[in-house]
Formats: C-alpha cells, structure tokens, sequence
C-alpha cells in the first residue's frame, strides 16, 4: 500500500489557476473525479473513488488550501530612449515617485486577486487515509504549476522510502537522511522515526 509519511507544503498559486487545472485534470487511476469546495476562505478537493464500493460514509482523501487577497501591480516599463520623461520608482518607505513636477502621487495599476495557498504539514493540507496518495500525487502536480512555494515530502510507493522535493514549480532531487536523536531515553522527548528523517535537496 501506497503511503505519504512526511509531508510540508508553503505552496501559493492564484485561485483561478487552481479551478483551470481541474477543468481537464490527469488523474491517477482510482480517482474518477474530484468534488471542490469553498467554505468561506477554505478550498477543500475531495477525491472521488473509482471503486463504488468504499461506502458513502467513508470520507475519502481531500486537498485543503486557505484562500487569501493579494494586490497584484502591473509592472511599468522605463522609456530609456527619452531621458527627459519622468519615469516611475519605486520607494519602499514613500511609495511610488513620479519626479519634482507631479503634485500628487499615483500608484501603478493594480487588483485584488485570489490565492489559493496550501500550507502546512500533511494533517494541515492532506487529509483522511483513503486515496491518500493519489491525492498526493495530484498536489504534486498542482505544485509544479505554482511559480511560488515547495512541496516536500517522504512517500512509500512500493515499500521503499523516496523523497519528493519541488521548488517553485519544478522538480529537484532530494534525499532522505536518517539522524538518530540522542536524548531518545528520555521519556518527556519521545522519539517519533518519521521526526528523525528530514529531506535535503
């Protein structure tokens, strides 16, 4: 049996990626389709099984991201071949410049856009045993089409342990490495094994 173990995830993408990517979605084999929710700024992605019978009442694997506004701003190329126009800075303690002659300041073009962020540990992000690594895989996937956060995680697709690592939509190579804790005789710091393996890229 398939299992995720170890799982982190800083993942950011704005919302309507999220909903593009699942107009037409390759899913893995034992999922025929996913339900998406949103609960006020929650998204859940409910996997939906392939095999008719795990019962109705068996809360089958979910993807859950908060939702949250950002402001994106248009980018405002300089004109380098007209010395003398004003052209637009960018001042972090007094906001944007436009030169001695503007009387007021403006601010570049901008909107609110929706973000889908998938942050957290598996409990946080991935959640309930069934189907659980098909829905994983299917974040992996989501990843690698966020330009922004990593998803890290330790899986066991066929007994053996392998590390899963990609930064800002692409997949880098990582290992899993063992540390033994020290104080592992000391009951109040129980030793937890999948504490003890960490990813490095």
């Amino acid at each position: 049996m398939s299992r995720v173990y170890r799982l982190h995830s800083t993942l950011e993408l704005p919302l309507e990626d999220v909903y593009d990517f699942f107009d037409d979605p390759d899913l893995p084999d034992n999922v025929e389709d996913v339900d998406i929710t949103r609960r006020n700024n929650t998204l859940i992605i409910s996997a939906v099984s392939v095999d008719e019978s795990i019962s109705k009442y068996t809360p089958t694997a979910q993807l859950k991201a908060s939702v949250t506004e950002n402001r994106v701003y248009e980018e405002i190329e300089e004109d380098e071949d007209e010395d003398s126009t004003p052209v637009h800075t960018t001042d972090t303690a007094g906001g944007p410049q436009w030169g001695a002659l503007e009387e007021e300041e403006e601010e570049p073009p901008s909107e609110l856009v929706e973000y889908a962020c998938f942050k957290g540990d598996r409990e946080t992000v991935l959640q309930n045993s069934t189907l659980q690594y098909e829905m994983f895989q299917v974040l992996c996937d989501i990843a690698r089409i966020a330009e922004k956060g990593t998803l890290t995680a330790i899986i066991s697709p066929d007994e053996d342990l392998e590390a899963i690592r990609i930064v800002d939509g692409e997949d880098v190579p990582a290992s899993i490495n063992v540390v033994e804790d020290p104080r592992e005789d000391e009951d109040s710091e129980g030793v937890n094994w999948r504490d003890n393996e960490f990813i490095s890229g």
